[in-house]
């Protein structure tokens, strides 16, 4: 299959790319409104109601005398942000609270910090706690009632990540691929990777997604004239290989376990790469008797010998390798692996250390039992291709079978028909049913049905209606106006965001038959959405983004301090997140069970890392705390470890965590040519005592300019300290010193209350700071369920979200249904273009 065959595709592509850049506009009308602009003209398709809290201009009714409060933002306020010195880049020299609907960004940037009572700051004078909180709410109140309310905002043009590639494939034809060997990187917006706002169409992406579906559909429907090809499966040397791996036969341990699809009917060898030490040797006690299985789909095609002296340099290097096996087409699962010869305690004189990167010369070490390891898998093939069988992947496209060259033209129109609807997430139009007939009939009179089959799907999945997220606009629609998105873009929004994937049939049906933008049938999805199982991905993709989860990646912790930490501990702790974040999604759970749950989900593995007895079994299972200090994210190791540092802990990472990812107002950057806390002496010079990080901090910002902010952040990290830098609880810090270190966790907030274990800052969290926490949460929500950036134009519906919640307990179905319900969600601004005039 060739992808000559798609150059009117990717004609339509470089389209694409100018459109998207067309899009890009610095001057935002929704930005506009905030300062007084002319509010939007609602533009409704017939049959459409809107349902979400869009509204014409109406008169602020404060309930409070706005001048008192104007008095005291003057004697508060303006003694730092004036006009000369705009402390934090803010001048409040002319704000009136009357006007915060024409100043929304400083307006509502005095609102998160009046609401967690940081401003003003200690030490500077300032009115009662009651007068600032009803700064907070008349501001509030002013901006919630003016034009902006759920002012739908705009989004440009979206394509797909990977994470929603992968998805829509496996979706679509049962296929699993890893998008990454096609797909450049995302841009990262505020912890998010499916932002439109910051994402950029360039001839690379073009190109990564016209080379994915030449392979998706070759994959797809198999290659019967395929030449033998290497695919490699890497294993991180920070995996142990101790213990059995999820998906391999029983009876083995470690290895290599992963999803390959065999292009065709024929032979495949399978070759094995085994880590080497600094030697070139094999990792591993010599002598030792070890044999490597190799499985597909769980069914044993090779058992091959390991010599135990081999060598990296030897001709096949350190490397065991099969013979041919004749394999049949299809996707499968392989796996190599050691056939396990012992279970239960290794009496060595030092515990086995199972992190293999810990030092490669515990292999040669006597008195530690090591264990060798694979690095590699590589499977070579086809070799004598002799067809390509039946598989589900194919079964699921080829849905008809012609018998005669007559009946092959109808049943590839009706395969063609039945996969765009799927593809594009609305019907086609007959022009387009023409031209991949038209692709499919060029092909298939040079090489047959399959192939024309294969170069169809090609043309699909290049096409802009399956890359782009384009949501079509009425034609009689004014720039600046606000219009209903039709019921298929709805759709694939509502898809999108619960499932990170396409829209399946009920949606598509119900979009057809105009009925899902209908208020009742929209609830009664979303009911039925978050109750799927594909549900999970509000765990996979938003939490864990939200969370920072995919920060874990980068942090290693030394082996010389931890030498037990392995890959697997921190896949554990992923693990743990997501599965904890879906219970509450399909438990239907309080969000603030975020911060307070009492219970967790952990294997074997994990639990005897944190020190939890009781837990057996590679499974993970729910486990309910006994140590409160557990409860919630703040005591999961996902989160400590991400904002450790490979030694030690760091309260300040772990303050800016609470400040920024849990209560969303995140600190200045420090400043220039602030020395490292490393450089900070860690021993008392006199007594010899080891000096706690609290010490050292207190030492290290001594600069007013740093105590500026580490007042704020060093009380929310501190209490933290009483776990380790990989998530272990703890009563002394790790040191070498001749007198250890207890640790020190106390703190005391701005607010002056006094903070020194994680169960005190968490109920601090879901007590008094509640209300932060679940607007913050609220619009990360929001923001990926949009995806796009969000703006102090949608604070006023994240308020009102969050309000609505309250009535049910704040349970996370309450928090989806206001999103989907919203004007955000179910309506688009148009552009309005720049003129001489901006």
């Amino acid at each position: 299959m060739s992808t000559q065959w798609l150059v009117g595709t990717a004609g339509i592509l470089a389209v694409a790319v100018g459109l998207g850049a067309e899009t890009r506009n610095d001057t935002s009308p929704v930005a506009e409104l905030g300062q007084g602009a002319a509010s939007p003209t609602i533009v409704v398709r017939p049959g459409h109601l809107p349902t979400g809290r869009f509204s014409e201009q109406t008169a602020p009714n404060n309930a409070q005398d706005t001048g008192a409060l104007n008095d005291a933002v003057r004697r508060t306020c303006v003694t730092c942000h004036n006009d000369r010195m705009r402390r934090g880049g803010l001048s409040l020299e002319d704000f009136r609270v009357e006007d915060a609907p024409r100043h929304l960004e400083e307006a509502e940037a005095m609102i998160t910090k009046l609401r967690l009572d940081m401003m003003p700051p200690p030490g500077v004078p300032r009115p009662g706690r009651d007068t600032l909180l009803a700064l907070a709410e008349t501001l509030e109140r002013t901006i919630d009632e003016s034009a902006v309310l759920g002012a739908p905002g705009r989004r440009p043009i979206q394509y797909m990540n990977r994470a929603e590639y992968e998805n829509a494939i496996k979706e679509i034809f049962g296929l699993e691929i890893d998008a990454d060997a096609y797909l450049p990187g995302e841009t990262i917006s505020e912890g998010f990777d499916n932002i439109a706002d910051v994402q950029v169409v360039s001839g690379t992406l073009l190109n990564g997604f016209l080379r994915a579906a030449t392979e998706v559909s070759r994959l797809a429907i198999g290659d019967p004239d395929a030449a033998p090809v290497q695919s490699s499966y890497g294993r991180s040397r920070d995996y142990a290989q101790w213990e059995h791996v999820d998906g391999a036969p029983v009876g083995t341990r470690g290895g290599i376990v992963t999803t390959h699809t065999f292009l065709a009917d024929g032979n495949y060898v399978f070759r094995s790469a085994l880590l080497v030490d600094e030697t070139g040797g094999l990792f591993g006690n010599p002598g030792l008797d070890e044999q490597v299985e190799i499985a597909v789909d769980g069914e044993r095609v090779a058992l091959l010998d390991v010599n135990p002296w081999m060598m990296e340099g030897d001709p096949q290097g350190a490397t065991v390798e099969s013979d041919p096996i004749p394999i049949r087409a299809g996707q499968r699962t392989v796996s190599a692996a050691f056939i396990k010869r012992f279970e239960g305690p290794v009496q060595d004189i030092f515990a086995p250390i199972e992190q293999t990167l810990a030092t490669t010369e515990a292999g040669r070490s006597p008195g530690i039992t090591a264990l060798p390891h694979l690095g590699s898998l590589t499977v070579t093939g086809p070799y004598d291709a002799v067809g390509v069988s039946d598989n589900p992947v194919r079964e699921r496209i080829f849905t008809c079978r012609p018998t005669t060259p007559e009946e092959e033209g109808p049943c590839a129109r009706q395969i063609i028909g039945d996969f765009v609807g799927q593809v594009y997430r609305r019907p086609p139009t007959d022009q387009e049913l023409a031209e991949l007939a038209s692709m499919y009939e060029a092909r298939a009179a040079d090489v047959g049905f399959e192939e024309g089959i294969g170069v169809a799907i090609q043309a699909m999945l290049s096409s802009p209606h399956f890359i782009f997220r384009v949501e079509e606009q009425p034609q009689d629609v004014q720039q600046g106006q606000v219009f209903a998105i039709d019921d298929f873009d709805l759709a694939t929004r509502l898809a999108q965001f619960l499932w990170a994937r396409p829209p399946d049939d009920e949606l598509l049906a119900l979009a057809s038959e105009q009925q899902l933008s209908d208020e009742n049938v929209l609830v009664a999805q979303v009911e039925r959405m978050l109750a799927d199982p594909r549900s999970e991905s509000l765990a996979t993709r938003f939490a864990t983004q939200w969370l920072r989860v995919p920060d874990l990646e980068g942090m290693r912790p030394d082996p010389r301090y931890f030498p037990y930490i392995h890959r697997g501990i921190k896949d554990d702790m992923r693990r743990e997140t997501e599965l904890f974040f879906h219970s509450i999604v399909e438990d239907d759970r309080p969000v603030t069970e975020v911060m307070t749950a009492n219970y967790t989900f952990m294997n074997q593995d994990l639990a005897e890392h944190y020190g939890i007895p009781g837990v057996t079994g590679d499974d993970f299972r729910r486990v309910q705390h006994s140590d409160e200090d557990r409860y919630g994210v703040l005591g999961q190791g996902s989160i400590l470890t991400q904002t450790s540092f490979a030694r030690r802990t760091s309260p300040v990472n772990r303050g800016k965590f609470v400040m920024e990812v849990l209560l969303g107002t995140a600190p200045p950057p420090p400043p220039p040519n602030v020395p490292d806390l490393e450089v900070t002496t860690s021993v008392d010079g006199e007594s010899g005592r080891a000096l706690t990080v609290k010490e050292r901090m207190e030492m290290h910002r001594v600069n007013p300019t740093c105590s500026a902010c580490h007042q704020f952040i060093d009380p929310l990290g501190l209490p933290l300290e009483t776990f380790g830098p990989t998530g272990e609880k703890r009563i002394r810090e790790r040191t070498w010193a001749a007198v250890p270190a207890p640790i020190d966790s106390r703190g005391t907030l701005w607010t002056g209350q006094p903070v020194e274990n994680p169960k005190q800052l968490r109920e601090i969290i879901a007590g008094d700071f509640q209300e932060v926490f679940l607007r913050n949460f609220t619009e990360n929500l929001l923001r990926y369920a949009l995806g796009r950036q969000t703006h102090a134009q949608d604070k006023s519906l994240v308020r009102s979200i969050v309000h609505a919640a309250a009535e049910n307990d704040y349970r996370f179905s309450s928090f989806a249904a206001g999103i989907v319900a919203s004007d955000a969600f179910q309506m688009m601004e148009v552009e309005r273009m720049a003129t001489a005039q901006d």
